[in-house]
């Protein structure tokens, strides 16, 4: 290995990057702009809801008993409606989400100590959103519930009302939420992110970019000269690993700066870990380099290979326990899924080597086997 030809080949590809204003724009803007767009677009949490009424008994228990989702966080009030036949075209609409109807008679059957049946019509449209809106549902019935049984039995035992609430409740639930006290989706959102675009970046640009030599032609200068497939490689993809590292590095300042989310493992654990993952994410746009001929083609394979496997396999959006055992495997097969587990567990549960020795280890073997395959492919006599 020559240290100067490696050097001449990092910097000859480094001023070709700044000079080309539309790989420059996807070498750093691009990054940031996707961490902002899905920092602020992609959230799991179920909040401000929109629902009306329909509250056919207009009376005080009524107006209580909907003045309890009124006041909650989570529903947005949006009026009163006469009927259910007026809301069908809101929830057609999505004007609103859902609706609470309350039957007539509704005090009169609570004051004579009878169950007192409630309809709540759910936009069904997106099951998640719906089974948590039916959660919230659920807790609030659950809480109105208790509360006039309490007040029933402290009325007729005679009772204080906080002895009468423990009574109708005598096993009392306390939650207590590790990890992410707030349960905020964009604390567990915006680590996952940065696992997310440094899939992305680092192939498409290490693809396009080793590519273009090709389609170019200037592929054969290299073949011509004295420089080595080795030196040629590292040469050429040391722009792009340094690169994605200052990317990852300004998307994890975004992520505990902008989006609040809190850091609390060891920085230089976490800065390895990265290190070893966008050497890994460079590996897979060089093998993707070496088996097509055209950027388009590049550009492609990069998509296909990167956004299927940072999406669906790394526990971004769906849990991996939830997947199908022939999913489950293919998820352990792939690197996106290790590094999540290494940016949630710094993040979020402050755990080091300790607990996350074997990602490391397996996303060092990959960046070894990537750029194994990717020197075996290269050969400065390609069949003619």
């Amino acid at each position: 290995m020559n240290r100067q030809r490696i050097v001449a080949l990092a910097w000859k590809e480094w001023r070709e990057i700044i000079r080309d204003r539309l790989f420059f724009a996807l070498a750093f803007v691009v990054p940031t702009m996707l961490m902002l767009l899905f920092g602020y677009g992609l959230t799991l949490d179920v909040e401000n809801l929109p629902f009306a009424v329909v509250d056919y008994d207009r009376s005080a228990a009524s107006r209580d008993y909907a003045y309890r989702f009124i006041s909650s966080r989570y529903f947005a009030f949006q009026g009163y409606a006469d009927d259910e036949r007026a809301v069908d075209g809101l929830l057609a609409g999505n004007q609103v989400r859902m609706v609470l109807v309350i039957p007539p008679r509704f005090d009169e059957r609570l004051t004579r100590g009878e169950a007192a049946p409630v309809q709540v019509l759910i936009d069904g449209t997106f099951p998640e959103r719906t089974q948590t809106s039916m959660g919230y549902v659920a807790a609030i019935n659950s809480a109105v519930s208790l509360d006039r049984m309490a007040q029933a039995l402290s009325r007729v035992r005679g009772i204080p009302l906080a002895e009468a609430r423990g009574r109708v409740q005598p096993v009392r639930l306390e939650v207590r939420y590790l990890y992410n006290q707030s349960v905020q989706s964009i604390w567990s959102l915006a680590p996952k992110l940065i696992m997310l675009i440094m899939m992305l970046s680092p192939p498409f640009l290490t693809a396009v970019g080793v590519v273009r030599e090709k389609e170019s032609g200037s592929i054969f200068n290299i073949y011509s000269s004295t420089v080595s497939p080795g030196e040629f490689l590292l040469g050429k993809l040391a722009p792009y690993v340094a690169i994605s590292i200052a990317n990852a590095m300004f998307l994890w300042l975004l992520a505990t700066t902008l989006f609040g989310a809190p850091f609390k493992g060891d920085p230089l654990f976490f800065a390895f870990a990265t290190v070893l993952y966008v050497i890994c994410t460079t590996g897979i746009g060089l093998v993707i380099s070496m088996l097509v001929q055209t950027q388009v083609a590049a550009m492609i394979v990069a998509s296909i290979v990167s956004i299927i496997p940072a999406v669906l396999y790394s526990g971004v959006l769906l849990p991996l326990p939830s997947l199908s055992p022939a999913a489950s495997v293919l998820a352990h097969a792939l690197p996106p899924m290790y590094y999540t587990n290494i940016v949630v567990g710094c993040f979020l549960k402050a755990v080091s080597w300790h607990a996350l020795w074997l990602e490391v280890v397996v996303l060092a073997a990959y960046a070894v086997g990537l750029f194994g395959l990717g020197y075996l492919l290269f050969t400065k006599r390609p069949a003619s």
